[in-house]
């Protein structure tokens, strides 16, 4: 019985086996042919579609302009829109140089090395010659976000007529003053149209009171170590400076040739002389200057940006609730004339080692990022934050979130990398509501229209690659010397025959060579 109940069982089995063998299309048989006019399976599986890509991996070097490395919360967003899985390595801005020639001294730079500013650039040009960067202009056209970059600012950052980096967009001339809109009306000032208004401003923010404290503790500018972007080169394009270069008897002369800056350290000699603006300025650190303004002890922050406007009246309210602040630029020089100076159009640049990019494929990929990043979706993000938690759209424009120290921790390191600039990137412009700082945004309109530009920006000098920064340092330290009174015009004469002597005269001769070769 039990014999019979096995044959049974298996001739199910084999008669089952042969069933599914012949709906399976004979599989087994090489020779047997699916009927065309049947309908595929579904198989719930999209059999065109192949495998997920994976995530590119890229790291990336940039300085770090907070206190704090911010959370990976931005980071995983970009890695999201991306596919992308990003290390970023941030280190202090202030320290940011040497651990970038530390980096490079070892060939340990990463795939993506942004550099500080415009001065490491120029230092860098050596290095960029000499082969150990990738080019990456003829590659540009392959990626129709990065080809949106604007050509003029890249002519800026080629070297030798070849483009080796991507920038950082900023606006042409954003400098100007921000200053106390109330002391100024308590005194009946209005903004300062020249140069002698400008300085009267300051001795009335000194001398009158202006807080109604009584008391004598009051100065009319706050300024910093820092003849660039403190306030000695705004006031000197004021004065009729040209921007770093200019041209004299028909050649290129460097600008403290000119006697417009023998006129600005006249101005604050004698601004400083009289007790108008601190007496140490050439020691007093960005945000000691900072403090001093916010603190209501000084009526005038000249330089920089006048978008800085938004944190310096965040903090002086709370100290000086009823304070108001404003921002101007249009100062008139000696001569009537209205000038500013502007920036090449880019506050840094990123570049791509070729010590750790082994290929052309795989800088391919690591632009691809880039040229993602150049969408507004992602370069929102990078720059603004995530909607709802940093910032909100209101009239098509990105509102800031109250939580200025959620968006300093969490945002601003990224913000700072972003390439291109709106017009580029498709980012939101900001929603302004601070009076002052609607006024800046139309100023930095109105900047351009005077602008002056540097005109060695695109042009190169094998000898100031050198020796710029070593020499310039000998201009640096005599016009703190003339505005301290340590020296005369004569001693200030002598440091630019110094200048000169120690390799000034060969930077003089190879920008004039650049330039009539152009």
């Amino acid at each position: 019985m039990k014999k019979k109940s096995f044959t049974i069982l298996l001739t199910a089995l084999l008669t089952l086996s042969m069933a599914l063998s012949a709906c399976s299309g004979g599989g087994g048989n090489k020779e047997a042919t699916a009927d065309p006019s049947a309908a595929p399976a579904n198989t719930g599986k999209d059999e065109t579609t192949s495998a997920p890509e994976e995530p590119t991996k890229i790291t990336i070097m940039l300085p770090l302009n907070t206190t704090e490395t911010p959370p990976d919360t931005i980071k995983n967003e970009i890695e999201k829109l991306t596919n992308t899985k990003l290390t970023y390595q941030f280190f202090p801005a202030d320290t940011y140089e040497e651990k970038l020639n530390t980096s490079f001294a070892t060939g340990s730079l990463p795939q993506v090395t942004y550099l500080k500013n415009s001065t490491t650039f120029i230092q860098m040009k050596e290095a960029i010659k000499d082969g150990q960067f990738w080019e990456i202009g003829p590659l540009l056209s392959e990626f129709p976000n990065l080809s949106k970059l604007k050509p003029e600012i890249l002519n800026n950052t080629k070297v030798d007529g070849k483009l080796y980096s991507l920038y950082i967009g900023r606006p042409l001339a954003r400098q100007g003053m921000i200053y106390r809109k109330d002391w100024a009306d308590k005194l009946g000032l209005g903004a300062p149209t020249n140069v002698d208004e400008l300085f009267a401003m300051a001795k009335a923010f000194t001398e009158q009171d202006p807080d109604g404290n009584g008391q004598n503790d009051t100065t009319g500018v706050a300024d910093r170590n820092e003849l660039v972007y403190g306030a000695f080169k705004t006031v000197s394009s004021w004065f009729g400076t040209p921007n770093y270069w200019g041209t004299k008897d028909g050649k290129l002369a460097p600008e403290f040739t000119f006697q417009q800056y023998i006129d600005t350290m006249d101005f604050f000699k004698k601004l400083r002389d009289g007790g108008y603006m601190n007496q140490d300025f050439a020691a007093t650190s960005k945000t000691d200057a900072v403090n001093m303004f916010t603190s209501g002890k000084a009526g005038m922050y000249i330089g920089g940006s006048m978008q800085d406007i938004d944190s310096l009246h965040k903090d002086l309210i709370k100290n000086v609730p009823d304070a108001v602040l404003d921002t101007h630029s249009m100062v008139a020089g000696p001569d009537g004339k209205f000038a500013q100076w502007m920036i090449p159009g880019y506050n840094n640049i990123v570049l791509f080692p070729k010590s750790a990019i082994k290929d052309e494929a795989e800088l391919k990929k690591i632009l691809a990022f880039f040229d993602k990043m150049m969408t507004p979706e992602v370069a929102n993000v990078m720059y603004w934050g995530i909607e709802g938690v940093h910032y909100t759209v209101v009239d098509g424009k990105a509102k800031a979130a109250e939580d200025k120290e959620l968006i300093e921790r969490e945002v601003k390191g990224f913000k700072d990398s972003v390439i291109g600039e709106s017009e580029t990137n498709g980012m939101y412009e900001p929603y302004n509501e601070l009076p002052g700082r609607i006024h800046a945004e139309e100023l930095i309109l109105e900047n351009v229209k005077v602008g002056v530009a540097d005109p060695t920006a695109a042009l190169d000098s094998p000898t100031y690659m050198e020796k710029g920064v070593e020499l310039q340092q000998i201009i640096t330290d005599a016009t703190y010397q003339y505005m301290y009174g340590q020296i005369d015009k004569a001693g200030f004469e002598k440091a630019v025959e110094d200048w000169m002597n120690r390799g000034g005269a060969k930077i003089v001769e190879e920008y004039n060579a650049a330039a009539a070769a152009q």
